[in-house]
């Protein structure tokens, strides 16, 4: 839809230039269609994480896509992060600052532990040392190769990829544990808030579907309480 928003400026420059004589968009409306968003859960992050790789590759893949969900970072913000990229915060903690690749907008996040800890893993790794980069970043092509095995050995049936980690970031690591959304609208480096709102009534789904399942668990014991009651008055 950006693309056609677009598009209709331009044809409006025409317009008023007279170097078009009629709207193609005169009857015309733009309607946006909701899309949803792929995010891992809290038990798939978990088995990501907690899964024994026993190659290299398989393993740095790992590391950079789980330090994406933990940072909302894109690939292209990813690959370029640099040692100027890490501050201090105003908590006294190490904080991510950068400019957005795709957007040029600034974004500031503040490292949890288990990005942190990726960090120092790979600090004097042969690819980083000495070329001021803070991960190992594979070559995108590549990089998706590995993510699609390493769902395939843990058993996640979603496709990995540096998207599908960055609305993990917004989705199960921070609006589902009470982070603001204004908040993580900035940590996105988002310019809009409407944009980090459509994660806002995803998580809602999530929690209504998950309600749901828990209504429908808890009438199952009911009736089964109720039923056993019953069979005891009856003796």
């Amino acid at each position: 839809m950006k693309y056609v928003n677009n598009f209709k400026k331009i044809v409006r420059i025409a317009l008023a230039n007279q170097w078009m004589d009629r709207d193609p968009f005169y009857n015309y409306k733009v309607q946006y269609e909701s899309v949803d968003r792929e995010f891992l859960n809290e038990d798939e992050v978990k088995a990501l994480i907690e899964k024994e790789l026993h190659f290299d590759r398989l393993k740095i893949a790992r590391d950079m896509f789980v330090f994406s969900c933990h940072t909302g970072l894109a690939f292209g913000d990813l690959e370029k992060l640099s040692e100027k990229d890490i501050i201090k915060g105003i908590d006294g903690g190490r904080w991510i600052r950068t400019k957005r690749k795709k957007t040029k907008s600034i974004t500031s996040v503040p490292l949890l532990p288990i990005a942190e800890e990726i960090i120092e893993r790979y600090k004097d790794y042969p690819r980083v040392k000495g070329k001021d980069l803070i991960l190992p970043v594979p070559r995108n092509q590549n990089y998706n190769a590995f993510l699609k095995e390493i769902a395939v050995l843990c058993g996640i049936k979603k496709t990995l990829t540096t998207h599908l980690a960055r609305h993990t970031f917004a989705t199960t690591v921070t609006l589902s544990n009470g982070v603001p959304i204004e908040s993580v609208s900035k940590m996105l480096g988002h310019k809009d808030l409407r944009t980090t709102q459509h994660y806002a009534k995803i998580v809602d789904r999530k929690i209504s579907e998950d309600m749901k399942e828990l209504r429908k668990k808890l009438e199952e014991k009911a009736a089964k309480d109720s039923d056993k009651n019953n069979s005891k008055k009856k003796k």
